[in-house]
């Protein structure tokens, strides 16, 4: 058993609701706060002072770990959608976009996806296990400790594998909870001679039944779009990959609207982007168990609107927020910065943006253990250097993370 404490403040986000909108005054604040913590989960969150009374001073069962300076705890952040495994560099997209180019001008002159594939495929396998971890181990420096990370750059059966096996290898190298995705479907390659059904095909008899029989991923997503796939095809590609047994997300609406209509009906845990989601799908979506996931990063990247988070929540829908590291439209990675941003510009509620990172989030994974601190939830929990929670997103990413604790130990 550990006492870890005593902490300014501890903001739990106990006792909060999974859908809608919330207002600050809901959080629950334990000012000197300590955290009691056995094999790996908390125990007990209370006044540290009142902790510690009822725990001999010679106990052997019990350490102490005394935080010194003033400090306030939160649960430890999850990034529910990521594209961290990858090779090279689209700095030189950014730049023509910037410029002027279009999407297709940008493809056309070596950019987009395809170089992103190009280069995955090129890298070896210890390059991309070496970029993945750095990558793993920054989002851990900002507090995030469950990270989801998809294939998707690799787009047939040797390098999707490739990609995912290294996934399932960087697991081993870190603390941080790391979530695979199978995202073969992200487009129809250049290479591949055959129609975007004869595509998806391949992915459903040659991709999907060895990532099943290897365990590399138990989550499928699609790209439904204009420039990948369209609706009615999309569908019944999810359909079939649940039918085998795993659980889907949808990149949806991110330049077009209608395919967050088609998560729901198909029973994705999430549809993530929703950029270009009209009116009445929000209303659908959030009558639904489906979350919706913004990605303020790809907002940022390409200049677009921002999703419409806070039409989601007024509408009871379920709300997290997630960065979108890749190389292309998303470049920052940093999550903290991005949900200050949106929550600027979506006016969205401290709570909000907390819930959003932490436990909506964790939900959007189908994980219920974490992103909140209360007895029996993963010790997953961060600390900051100030005597104010507010400061958090009052400082849009620039203050950073203090301790990080995994299972109740600082890493």
């Amino acid at each position: 058993m550990k006492l870890i404490g005593p902490f300014k403040q501890i903001v739990t986000l106990a006792n909060l609701p999974l859908r809608g909108k919330l207002s600050d005054d809901q959080l629950e604040i334990f000012e000197n706060g300590g955290i009691l913590i056995d094999d790996g989960k908390i125990v007990e969150i209370e006044n540290y002072d009142y902790l510690k009374y009822f725990i001999p001073s010679d106990s052997k069962e019990c350490e102490f770990e005394f935080i010194e300076d003033v400090q306030v705890a939160l649960p430890a952040f999850t990034d529910s959608h990521t594209h961290i495994c990858f090779g090279g560099n689209r700095a030189n997209d950014f730049a023509m976009r910037n410029a002027g180019k279009t999407y297709l001008e940008i493809a056309e002159s070596g950019g987009g996806i395809w170089s992103s594939v190009q280069h995955t495929r090129n890298a070896s396998e210890e390059e991309l296990l070496k970029t993945t971890l750095e990558r793993i181990n920054f989002l851990i420096s900002l507090g995030i400790t469950t990270i989801e990370i998809k294939s998707g750059y690799g787009l047939d059966v040797e390098n999707e594998l490739k990609m995912l096996r290294i996934i399932k290898k960087a697991q081993s190298f870190t603390k941080a909870t790391l979530i695979p995705t199978c995202l073969s479907a992200h487009l129809k390659p250049r290479d591949f001679e055959g129609s975007n059904e004869d595509y998806l095909n391949y992915i459903l008899e040659e991709i999907l039944p060895k990532v099943k029989e290897e365990n590399l991923a138990k989550r499928v997503d699609i790209f439904i779009e204009k420039s990948a796939f369209q609706p009615e095809e999309s569908k019944a590609f999810l359909l079939q990959a649940k039918e085998m047994g795993f659980e889907i997300t949808v990149h949806a609406d991110q330049f077009t609207p209608g395919s967050s209509k088609i998560a729901v009906e198909v029973g994705a845990k999430s549809a993530d982007h929703l950029e270009a989601t009209v009116d009445e799908d929000i209303q659908f979506l959030a009558n639904s168990e489906t979350v919706a996931v913004a990605l303020p990063g790809a907002s940022l990247g390409l200049g677009e609107k921002f999703t419409p988070a806070r039409k989601i929540l007024d509408a009871g829908g379920i709300l997290a927020i997630a960065s979108d590291w890749n190389p292309g439209s998303a470049p920052m990675g940093n999550l903290v910065a991005q949900a200050s941003i949106l929550a600027t510009f979506e006016k969205l509620s401290t709570a909000e943006v907390l819930a959003g990172i932490t436990f909506r989030s964790a939900f959007a994974l189908n994980l219920t253990d974490r992103g909140i601190l209360e007895k029996g939830k993963k010790a997953d929990f961060i600390t900051f250097k100030t005597d104010n929670f507010q400061n958090v997103l009052y400082h849009q990413g620039s203050l950073k993370a203090e301790n990080v604790f995994i299972d109740g130990e600082k890493i």
